[in-house]
């Protein structure tokens, strides 16, 4: 079974710095002003809180695990059978080359699937979102694949070698 570890990076800084500040200014205040810094704490939580919000949509919606024995890829809120995936779109993916980091960030960037009119995948001709989520954070690969009925799914990914090496690895099997 692969499974997709999402990097904690931003949220270990996010945090970092939230206790930094708030440590800070509790030497500075405590025990006179316990309650200021009670508010100023809060205050500083509303700015932590959005920082937050995206690991936390990475972790819903692109979470990516391939699971052999069950024949199930799991992306996000959606759960894929593995025999309704052609394996020679795999293969074809792990022939192409790996893009750089501006590639990556110009094609996330792109990578919107809303659900308002115009800005569906559907409507703009692109492959559809998989997963949940409205688009895809700015900086993950996004891998395209194709169902066995002809449908273009694009997932995005930390790890695109691996996801895509553990797919060929399940898929062959279950021709």
């Amino acid at each position: 079974m692969y499974r997709e570890r999402l990097p904690k990076t931003w949220t270990v800084i996010s945090v970092g710095i939230y206790l930094a500040l708030v440590v800070n200014l509790g030497i500075d205040t405590l025990p006179d002003d316990l309650g200021l810094w009670l508010i100023v704490s809060a205050a500083f939580l509303l700015v932590l809180l959005p920082c937050l919000a995206v690991p936390l949509s990475k972790a819903i919606y692109h979470r990516v695990a391939v699971d052999g024995d069950a024949g199930v890829l799991r992306v996000g809120r959606e759960r894929l059978a593995l025999a309704d995936i052609d394996p020679a779109s795999v293969h074809a993916a792990l022939r192409e080359p790996t893009p750089g980091a501006t590639a990556r960030y110009a094609a996330s960037a792109q990578a919107v699937d809303a659900p308002v009119p115009g800005l569906r995948a559907a409507d703009r001709g692109a492959p559809r979102l998989v997963g949940g989520g409205w688009g895809v954070p700015l900086g993950m690969d996004i891998v395209v694949l194709t169902t066995r009925g002809g449908e273009e799914l694009s997932i995005a990914t930390h790890d695109r070698a691996a996801l895509l090496a553990a797919l060929a690895a399940v898929l062959p099997a279950r021709r």
